[in-house]
């Protein structure tokens, strides 16, 4: 089975892996204690106007405001389709129904919108627009213009747009004319419960994230999805007998003792997927560093050395790397702003060549992607879509010890640190005889050893006895200078 979904279940946290030719491209985790809000469809209040950044801050029950820009509300446009002020649109106080379009992220809330999408199995419904989209997925103008006639005739003057999903191309009429009138219904009810809701209220929740396989991952070569659970399995089969009845026939229950992610390898994976360093088959590796702003992806050539010359060597190593990249991307679920750095290369054709197997490795992510050429310093710039956290800020937190630097002071730099801190603490108590140094071992051994010699000096300088203790729980960095 080369193409498959495989679906770890527990009390606490559903894991999916989506796997081509045997190996995983895509990892998800959502937890009970914190699902996911996109596609969450809130009735919240107007918090605070921002006339200066054209924005506004909407209370929808969550721990930090979310944050509505003025080009996401609808209605937002004049007759000759230039934005109104944000300050004419909404007033502080104001109720209006919106959705989740990113999740909160780090530091930032959850990014909403009022163009409301409720997506089903082959349509997504935008009940406040009027025209019919297309999947950009499907390219093929003659198809495109197939499926949107078939729509037209199906919908009948049906209130509302549509946007044909991907998996809509193989879907009968039937199916297509039973999924817009599910969406409709859904869409009244939550106007419904709009009119009588205490704000700020939720109004209409996204699948979790097994359904949401079903409806969003699974694609015509999709062999089979394996569930290690049989009360998921059934809720599964229930979801595809109202919704996608052919989907029910690839459902697999994994009974096996050995558990799933292990079986396949996932769980290796997850850990490598965790790492700054991904190496290449060729001996070549790739640097991955994830910060606030961007995601940057250096490529070199490690042991790599090639059978020509040089410019083959980087050739071949960036053609490996363009793939790699790719994958890492939905791996890591790394969104944003990406700068992949390739090893320079003189030839034209040679970047054209890796540029041409980077976009073609970047079509098979579902995930919107813009790609621009090499700049002028040899890099390549896209943007992927960002709308849930990724793979690392999921499973992770900031290191309590560098506090997210990535990098702690050396011993040495903190033993400096303390000698400056005693001729202060020597200065401002002159009439203490002792000071003690709390510190870690390390920090401490250094000055029994190697700094001895500069303590001695500086005890006879300030003309006070320091005594030194190893406090085990302090990390390289934490130290105290005390009285005693």
């Amino acid at each position: 089975m080369n193409n498959q979904i495989l679906i770890n279940v527990t009390p606490q946290e559903t894991r999916v892996a989506v796997m081509e030719q045997g190996v995983p491209q895509e990892i998800h985790v959502e937890r009970a204690s914190a699902r996911g809000l996109v596609g969450n469809i809130y009735l919240g209040k107007v918090a605070r106007v921002l006339p200066g950044m054209q924005s506004a801050f909407i209370d929808i029950g969550l721990e930090r405001a979310a944050f509505l820009h003025v080009a996401d509300i609808f209605g937002g446009r004049d007759n000759n389709e230039e934005i109104r002020p944000i300050e004419r649109l909404l007033s502080d106080g104001q109720t209006l129904l919106v959705q989740v379009s990113k999740d909160p992220i780090g530091t930032k809330g959850a990014r909403l919108t009022t163009h409301i999408g409720i997506a089903g199995r082959f349509l997504v419904h935008l009940p406040r627009e009027n025209h019919i989209g297309i999947s950009q997925r499907i390219e093929n103008e003659t198809e495109r213009t197939q499926l949107r006639e078939r729509l037209v005739t199906l919908l009948n003057n049906q209130q509302g747009g549509f946007i044909v999903r991907t998996v809509a191309e193989a879907a009968s009429d039937q199916e297509l004319l039973d999924d817009s009138q599910y969406l409709s219904l859904l869409w009244t009810n939550i106007q419904k419960l709009s009119l009588s809701a205490p704000p700020p209220a939720l109004l209409h929740q996204d699948l979790n994230l097994s359904l949401r396989v079903m409806r969003d991952f699974i694609t015509e070569d999709t062999e089979r999805v394996v569930v290690d659970s049989r009360e998921t399995l059934q809720k599964l089969k229930d979801f595809c007998l109202q919704y996608s009845p052919k989907a029910e026939n690839i459902l697999e229950h994994y009974s096996g003792e050995r558990p799933l992610f292990d079986l396949f390898g996932v769980e290796d994976e997850i850990v490598r997927a965790l790492s700054r360093r991904v190496d290449l088959k060729s001996g070549g590796y790739l640097v991955i560093d994830q910060t606030e702003a961007l995601t940057t992806v250096d490529v070199n050539t490690g042991a790599f050395v090639g059978v020509r010359n040089f410019d083959d060597t980087v050739f071949r190593n960036n053609l490996e790397a363009a793939q790699a990249i790719a994958r890492q991307l939905r791996l890591r679920n790394l969104g944003g702003i990406v700068i992949a750095d390739f090893i320079d290369m003189d030839s034209q054709e040679h970047r054209d060549a890796v540029l041409s197997e980077f976009k073609k490795a970047l079509e098979r992510d579902r995930t919107r992607i813009t790609v621009n050429g090499f700049t002028a310093l040899g890099l390549v710039e896209l943007t992927r879509k960002r709308t849930r956290e990724s793979l690392a800020h999921v499973l992770c937190e900031t290191c309590p010890t560098c506090n997210g630097r990535g990098a702690l002071l050396t011993a040495q730099t903190v033993c400096y640190d303390i000698l400056r801190e005693i001729v202060r603490t020597a200065r401002q108590f002159p009439h203490t005889q002792q000071i003690r140094i709390l510190a870690s071992q390390k920090v401490i051994d250094l000055f029994l050893d190697e700094e001895s010699q500069g303590l001695a000096s500086l005890c006879d300088f300030i003309g006070k006895e320091v005594r030194l203790q190893v406090q085990t729980e302090y990390s390289q960095e934490n130290f105290d200078v005390v009285l005693s």
